[in-house]
């Protein structure tokens, strides 16, 4: 058995690493959304030349998309696809983006804590998933910072994405937990925890693993169209696979060490 619960505090050490940089740069710089949110028009053009503009990008060969704020600007070249989103449409795909990660987050926390007779076990489980969402949205704001990149409905699927993996995950561990408790283990909460961690973490790590692989090849491979959304599903796989052993049970431990402190004041 792995004593994972000697180490907890190295656990937010790691976490605060990423998420700090992460919160800061959401708050100063916020999320570069793309005409998807701000309304505009996406043009897929074949072209000899390479057409002038920051919003540009290579897709394969001498295609080439543009994403243009204002509909009345003109493109040189072979127009192979136009789509235009309009801004009224695109506040309301942000309001009902917004709305629907609210939503999941507290169906998540009911159907947890129900499921495990056990309010903790859902807000621990929520916890881990903020955790996700903040390390998701903190580097997509500083990839948008730094490096132009911007977020559109793919990011938003890849963020639903990391949702579902992240508690799936979690709930993996703790129904692990939850079966050696009621099979009426005395030891510690900690114990039990570790030994449900070190039971399951290879389970978890192949399952990532094949995920990975997977997400690494369309990121390398994939063409730039969706090299983003890739990227965004590859940092939500490896902080959804990170959290569970390590954000969610370690709030469990902890909240169990302030339940037995509790009781002997």
């Amino acid at each position: 058995m792995i004593r994972f619960s000697k180490y907890i505090w190295l656990y937010f050490l790691l976490s605060a690493f990423v998420l700090v940089p992460g919160i800061y740069s959401l708050v100063q710089f916020g999320l570069k959304p793309a005409i998807d949110f701000t309304g505009g028009t996406l043009i897929e053009v074949k072209s000899e030349v390479a057409p002038e503009g920051t919003n540009v990008q290579k897709t394969s060969g001498d295609t080439y998309l543009v994403r243009l704020k204002d509909e009345s600007a003109t493109v040189s070249g072979t127009i192979l696809r136009k789509e235009t989103v309009g801004p009224i449409l695109g506040r309301e795909l942000l309001t009902k983006t917004v709305t629907a990660g609210i939503v999941a987050i507290v169906v998540i926390l009911a159907y947890v804590a129900y499921a495990f007779k056990n309010f903790k076990f859902g807000v621990s489980a929520i916890v881990a998933l903020t955790h996700d969402l903040l390390v998701i949205l903190g580097i997509f704001s500083l990839l948008g910072h730094f490096m132009n990149v911007e977020v559109d409905t793919l990011f938003v699927t890849a963020v639903l994405t990391t949702m579902s993996f992240s508690v799936h995950d979690t709930i993996v561990v703790f129904d692990r937990i939850r079966e050696m408790t009621k099979r009426g283990d005395r030891a510690s909460f900690e114990v039990i925890s570790d030994r449900a961690l070190t039971e399951t973490m290879g389970r978890s790590l192949s399952n990532s693993f094949t995920i990975l692989f997977m997400l690494l090849a369309l990121v390398l491979l994939g063409g730039e169209t969706i090299r983003w959304f890739a990227v965004a599903l590859l940092v939500g796989t490896i902080s959804g696979t990170y959290s569970s052993p390590f954000v969610a049970t370690p709030i469990l431990i902890l909240w169990d060490r302030w339940e037995k402190r509790k009781m002997y004041v």
